[in-house]
């Protein structure tokens, strides 16, 4: 017997509108870190910097306490895919590979971004499979538009990822929707044949959020019970974004320019509310 489909939360404007004030606190705080990341800051030091932007802008972690976890990013480390508790123990080093994922809540409406950032100098190939992630996230947000299809946005991570060179797509962990909770259905894979699952509609809101590695896709998770590391050990990276679906285009609500210059590159208009 088939069970019924996932409800997705739709939101009007007005709610939309409150997403965009959670989505750039994560961005003022992903900027705040990425200044901050160099040789011997700790991924702790990273935590704080977090929770001074929000308690400045007055919102709150929608990371803390999340069924247990004990800090307000999530700092992975070089072949840590996601969800590395941050500490003051853990030091960066010259060449490593930092990804960052935050999120906030204002008003009861969530954000949720990622990044992925070099400390110091690190290798070509390690710079080129953080780009290759990046670039397979934007991928996916111009898929975004009412009428698509939920696979299409996998469909186009997922080809990105494959135009670029021999990586691996993580499997278990992909993109979600969002809104009144941080993970919400649907679950958005970041790879599969076009024209399946729900269809998309204005007023949804997603996470694309694609994982990358230079090898193998499997992983495994840590001790810690949280922390997702690539089985073979080879280096990840991952970027997220949450973008919001409008009839007159998309609104990367975790973009200080809405999304503008990035889609603007790949022929896509977003929304007048971004202006």
């Amino acid at each position: 017997m088939r069970g019924r489909p996932e409800r997705i939360e739709l939101k009007t404007p007005a709610q939309i509108a409150t997403m965009r004030a959670a989505g750039l606190v994560v961005a003022q705080g992903l900027a705040a870190m990425r200044a901050a990341v160099a040789p011997g800051v700790s991924t702790g030091d990273l935590d704080a910097i977090a929770r001074d932007v929000l308690r400045a802008a007055g919102a709150r972690p929608n990371f803390l306490g999340y069924h247990g976890f004990p800090g307000v990013i999530c700092a992975s480390v070089n072949d840590r895919v996601v969800h590395g508790i941050p500490s003051d123990a853990e030091k960066l080093a010259e060449g490593d590979l930092i990804s960052l994922d935050f999120g906030a809540i204002v008003d009861g409406w969530h954000g949720d971004s990622a990044i992925t950032v070099p400390v110091g100098e690190v290798s070509p190939e390690i710079a080129a499979l953080s780009a290759t992630c990046e670039a397979s996230m934007w991928a996916g947000i111009a898929a975004v538009r009412p009428g698509a299809r939920l696979s299409d946005v996998s469909h186009a991570v997922e080809t990105s990822i494959r135009g670029a060179g021999r990586y691996g797509i993580v499997a278990e962990y992909g993109g979600h929707g969002i809104g009144t909770e941080m993970h919400m259905a649907p679950h958005i894979l970041n790879y599969g044949r076009p024209g399946k699952g729900p269809r998309l509609t204005s007023g949804m809101a997603l996470a694309i959020e694609p994982m990358v590695t230079a090898g193998s896709r499997a992983t495994e998770v840590l001790e810690d019970d949280w922390t997702v590391r690539t089985v073979d050990r080879s280096w990840a990276a991952h970027w997220e974004h949450t973008v919001a679906i409008l009839d007159d285009g998309p609104w990367v609500l975790t973009a200080e320019d809405g999304g503008r210059a990035e889609l603007g590159k790949r022929g896509v208009d977003v929304s007048a509310l971004a202006a």
